[in-house]
């Protein structure tokens, strides 16, 4: 099969950082091109992978070698340069969250699926074998009926122009790594999650949400505690509560390659811990991508835009940030 050819719209931290290098050793996509509004900065990024340098976002669009276009744009621009991008043909991998309105999520997968493209969320621990882990032993009953679950992001504080801190480009604590948190918990615990409480804080000097929590409850009665912020210390874990025992987790969302994770299991037989081999969620992330734009469709439509509407409601239940 032909690799996919990809196009990196922007020179976002995560894509130098950590995509596109992950594209240069993936067999299944080919980065052939790279824009950025800023000339100088696309050639400067695109130098060490021999693509292409694009001076304007529009020139990928305007490419017939470009088949896919990744866009990890700031969250504001997410919405607009992902439908832009389908209309031109492209399949779209799209930095979380695609949306933070649901309504506006639905459409852009409606579009997708006219046009028999690929649109998909970038949130990579979804396919990290760990939490497929996590699952089968919720599914073999190993801790009991769920009872509660809890997961955190937070990351320390960034440079005062980092654009998680400018509130028109769709920063803020929420919406950056609150994502995680609720994500893990739609996967765990499952689709309709109803939030009873939430609160965002702003941190003196900021012009965003640097803090937040939400207590949320499933219809089968779990409930979940999430908490995120960016002036933090890092922390990046969670754990699930069940009858009869307890599992933990941590490096739970964003592990490097090379890292062997570890998951802990609890019961009243003692205390487990099962490490699993290294694992690439960045490499697989591409490859679930290649398949999904071989086959013309987006796989987890549901998904994001659930997501989608939780993070609204959330920031619904929390009312203005203060």
């Amino acid at each position: 099969m032909p690799a996919l050819r990809m196009a990196v719209m922007g020179c976002a931290d995560i894509a130098v950082r950590r995509v596109m290098p992950a594209m240069a050793g993936s067999a299944r996509v080919e980065l052939v091109a790279l824009a950025s509004r800023d000339a100088g900065k696309a050639a400067a990024a695109a130098r060490p992978y021999g693509c292409r340098a694009v001076h304007g976002y529009q020139g990928l669009l305007d490419d017939p070698g470009v088949q896919a276009v990744y866009v990890p744009l700031p969250c504001a621009l997410h919405a607009d340069w992902v439908e832009a991008s389908l209309r031109a043909g492209k399949h779209v991998l799209a930095e979380k969250p695609l949306t933070p309105d649901p309504e506006r999520a639905a459409e852009l997968f409606a579009l997708a699926r006219r046009h028999g493209l690929a649109l998909m969320e970038n949130i990579m621990f979804l396919h990290h074998p760990l939490h497929a882990a996590v699952r089968d032993l919720m599914e073999q009953g190993t801790i009991g009926e769920p009872r509660f679950f809890r997961a955190e992001f937070t990351v320390p504080r960034r440079a005062p122009d980092d654009i998680r801190y400018q509130s028109a480009l769709g920063g803020g604590a929420l919406l950056d790594t609150g994502v995680y948190p609720a994500r893990a918990a739609l996967h765990l615990v499952g689709p309709e999650l109803t939030p009873v409480a939430a609160a965002l804080v702003r941190g003196p000097g900021f012009a965003v949400d640097t803090a937040g929590a939400a207590i949320l409850r499933s219809p089968q009665g779990v409930l979940v505690q999430l908490g995120f912020g960016l002036d933090h210390a890092y922390r990046s874990a969670y754990e699930l509560t069940g009858t009869r025992g307890r599992i933990v987790v941590d490096r739970a969302f964003t592990p490097p390659a090379d890292h062997a994770p570890v998951l802990r299991l609890e019961t009243g037989s003692g205390v487990e811990e099962r490490r699993l081999a290294p694992y690439d969620q960045v490499a697989a992330t591409l490859v679930v991508f290649a398949d999904a734009a071989a086959a013309g469709r987006s796989p987890d439509a549901h998904g994001s835009v659930r997501l989608a509407g939780l993070l609204h409601d959330i920031r619904e239940r929390a009312g203005s940030t203060p």
